[in-house]
């Protein structure tokens, strides 16, 4: 996409995201090690090298937070081609900032919440992201139906991933991962998928790939 909507969704993630927005930069790092070491023990979040969902949490944030603060330098490979926008960066990953949103959200929750029992939905609204992230790398490594031999454990949870977003096919994905299409098999629908072929038609982006 172009430098004016990079800036444009860069900073929408960050509306969209409040309390739990997480860094580009250190997010691609991640990803991109994750597909490079996929449930190795080099992988920062597989499944398979943690007891529970909240250990294998807990070992990425602290690998992300060296990359976000730039403690640590990823290795080569994995360096380049991720937007930044450091000032940006700077006021997101702020207690401030976080603190605010999520002042925001009970806000929101008092005004409107039908019932005192919808205030246990806070706790998620503040990591949304985090929670996120979760659910995909551990349920889309254990639990589901093997298409391709990726050499890893990525698995397809569910063939129509609504609640995800297509982030579930992580098998196809791991097959994949240049496809702007992590649907692959005839049954299965990414949601996302039609949403970027729109954006692509727009111009809005330029997808390389269409399949």
């Amino acid at each position: 996409m172009s430098k004016g909507w990079e800036k444009f969704f860069y900073f929408l993630t960050f509306l969209t995201q409040g309390s739990s927005f997480l860094n580009p930069r250190a997010y691609a790092i991640l990803h991109r090690m994750h597909h490079t070491y996929s449930d190795t023990e080099k992988d920062p979040h597989s499944p398979h090298f943690f007891k529970d969902v909240w250990s294998m949490m807990v070992q990425t944030k602290n690998i992300y937070m060296d990359y976000a603060s730039h403690k640590v330098e990823p290795e080569e490979a994995f360096k380049g081609n991720y937007p930044e926008w450091p000032w940006l960066d700077r006021i997101a990953d702020n207690w401030f900032t976080r603190l605010s949103f999520a002042a925001a959200y009970i806000a929101f929750y008092v005004a409107f919440a039908p019932s005192a029992w919808w205030f246990l939905l806070l706790p998620v609204e503040f990591i949304a992201s985090p929670v996120q992230g979760a659910i995909v790398n551990w349920c889309g490594h254990k639990y589901g139906y093997v298409s391709f031999d990726n050499g890893d454990k990525s698995r397809n949870t569910s063939p129509i991933d609504i609640f995800l977003l297509g982030e579930l096919f992580q098998n196809n994905h791991h097959k994949s991962p240049n496809s702007p299409n992590f649907a692959k098999k005839w049954f299965e629908f990414d949601p996302t998928y039609p949403v970027m072929r729109l954006l692509n038609t727009l111009h809005i982006i330029k997808l390389r790939r269409t399949t």
